[in-house]
């Protein structure tokens, strides 16, 4: 049995020097956001694995992240238990304003990397003479290899909806150009994984069309759409509880033969890693609340797959 994790950690940045000024500007945006704080937010992190590997006896052999910004803090994470500097790191530095990156943790006991690359993207801002371009998070691609079997991963971090939505074109580009790569590996039938915070409930439709090819074969489950439809959510906003984060998969991981078949899908919520206020019950309990510290881990839940058949003990 393997575990596949996304997580989106909520900003997990390095400690802001010291302004010269109050009212300078920080690397972070954040208020405050001291060594103090950076390292009890790397200690949480990591606390969040710890828990997942107690409750199912396993570790994730892959881990997709968002929200990391920049390989330092990917490198001091993983030195930390449970990954105990056995893990390696898959990132590169995205173009984005924020300066936030997603990032791939993996095995390195048990995964091979064949090959990465990040996937950017640039948008015009005026028109197409302008030299002026916005740009978002990259999507991350590896080619991985587990065993016998190859896997090639994305991890996303769409767009965020803000101002009556106006990046919904954003990410219905960049989920397009992703399905266009994914079909190519689908017609090899090669294993796929997609993961990440897509800005998106699993019924939207741009994750909808996603699972589908061009003559309207299935080639992708998403099994996140069933936790949705029956009011699972990973975070919030305001009152309405979403479902963001996802991990979808290639129609390969649901043959019985795979020695990575697909089992079950959870969004890992312990009361630990929950919000303590009773106002905010069941939702993640988040690291900042605007400028305000809290403490928190995330303001999201990490969730998981299980895949392969758990191995039993048979007496003879």
């Amino acid at each position: 049995m393997e575990l596949f994790s996304f997580y989106n950690v909520e900003n997990l940045f390095l400690p802001d020097p010291k302004p010269k000024h109050k009212l300078d500007p920080t690397n972070s945006g954040l208020r405050n956001w001291d060594e103090r704080k950076y390292k009890n937010k790397l200690f949480k992190i990591a606390h969040v694995f710890q828990m997942i590997k107690e409750k199912n006896a396993v570790l994730p052999f892959v881990i997709g992240l968002s929200e990391v910004s920049g390989r330092t803090v990917l490198e001091e994470l993983i030195q930390l238990e449970p990954f105990n500097s056995e893990y390696g790191i898959v990132h590169y530095n995205s173009r984005d304003e924020r300066k936030v990156d997603v990032a791939l943790l993996y095995d390195k006991n048990k995964v091979e990397v064949i090959s990465s690359e990040a996937i950017t993207f640039f948008f015009e801002i005026e028109n197409k003479n302008t030299e002026n371009y916005d740009t978002t998070r990259d999507v991350l691609y590896s080619k991985l290899k587990y065993k016998k079997e190859v896997i090639h991963i994305f991890v996303a971090h769409l767009p965020s909806k803000r101002e009556k939505d106006i990046n919904k074109p954003k990410r219905h580009f960049i989920l397009n150009e992703i399905r266009k790569r994914i079909l190519d590996i689908a017609n090899d039938n090669g294993n796929v994984i997609l993961c990440g915070d897509f800005n998106e409930n699993p019924d939207d439709e741009n994750l909808a069309k996603i699972l589908y090819d061009n003559s309207q074969e299935k080639i992708l489950e998403n099994p996140f759409q069933r936790l949705f439809s029956t009011g699972n959510y990973s975070t919030f906003h305001y009152k309405s509880g979403l479902l963001f984060d996802q991990i979808i998969l290639s129609e390969s991981f649901f043959k019985e033969d795979h020695m990575l078949s697909f089992q079950n899908a959870e969004i890992f919520k312990s009361a630990k890693i929950s919000s303590r206020d009773k106002r905010f019950e069941g939702r993640p309990f988040r690291t900042y609340s605007g400028t305000r510290y809290l403490g928190g881990y995330s303001d999201h839940f990490p969730v998981f797959v299980t895949l392969g058949k758990e191995k039993t003990n048979v007496k003879i």
